[in-house]
């Protein structure tokens, strides 16, 4: 059995298109507890008969990276160190921009999140949560309720003197979840989603004991910490080799 990370690396995509095709009943798959799993023999014949394997989706416009950020650092290098990261602790996690706007592709994003971030809408609510997390005063990572409910907490970038984005984390359940379904009716209006879609999916999310939201929270500001110290790094090598260049001309 083939795992959701598995088949992003088979198929090159984005982890949100591999659960919505698994959805859709575009991939041959069984859902296991909360988990999707894919089996492989079956696979190898899906990919025969398709003859090659899809191309990868781009992101929501609003998913887009921002280009005066992202700029600052190699976007695949801290992609694959993002990717690891969420993998090893079971969360959400993306790089954003001070406005809450996503530099890079979200990490192992929960089901919830994958099924409603096509509608418009409720990606909005959802990064009106991250550009909020920005403003919170204080500075130590903490577990703050997002637009969805679930916990979410961010530790900041900090190029030279100034705060230049975070990392986000999230997908996390709080306590007492899922809500009551009059609650997740209320929810899906909100998002603009309708609840059939909303529904099913609101227990695909993270649910971590005390002890597992407590190391998150550890890792949080090391995550940014070391997005940090990879532009700061950049910016000295940029920097003696503009000097070498200026030398030589």
């Amino acid at each position: 059995m083939l795992t959701a990370k598995d088949m992003q690396n088979l198929l090159q995509v984005d982890r949100s298109t591999i659960y919505r095709m698994a959805e859709a009943g575009r991939l041959p798959a069984i859902k296991v507890g909360k988990q999707w799993r894919f089996p492989k023999q079956t696979i190898d014949q899906w990919l025969q008969t398709n003859g090659s394997v899809p191309a990868a989706q781009p992101q929501p416009a609003s998913l887009a990276p921002h280009t005066d950020f992202a700029d600052l650092f190699p976007l695949e290098c801290v992609q694959l160190i993002q990717d690891s990261f969420a993998d090893a602790l079971g969360v959400m996690i993306v790089v954003t921009d001070l406005d809450g706007r996503p530099v890079t592709q979200v990490s192992n994003p929960c089901g919830l999140f994958a099924a409603i971030s096509d509608v418009p809408a409720a990606l909005q609510k959802c990064l009106e949560s991250w550009r909020q997390l920005a403003n919170d005063i204080n500075l130590e990572p903490r577990f703050l309720p997002s637009h969805l409910g679930l916990l979410c907490a961010r530790g900041m970038i900090r190029v030279g003197p100034e705060l230049k984005g975070m990392v986000f984390v999230g997908g996390i359940a709080p306590k007492n979840w899922p809500p009551p379904a009059e609650h997740i009716k209320v929810m899906a209006a909100e998002f603009g989603v309708p609840v059939e879609l909303f529904e099913p999916h609101v227990n695909e999310v993270f649910h971590l004991s005390s002890t597992e939201q407590t190391r998150v929270l550890t890792f949080v500001q090391r995550i940014a910490n070391i997005v940090a110290h990879i532009i700061n790094e950049r910016n000295s090598l940029m920097g003696k080799l503009d000097a070498i260049a200026q030398l030589t001309r």
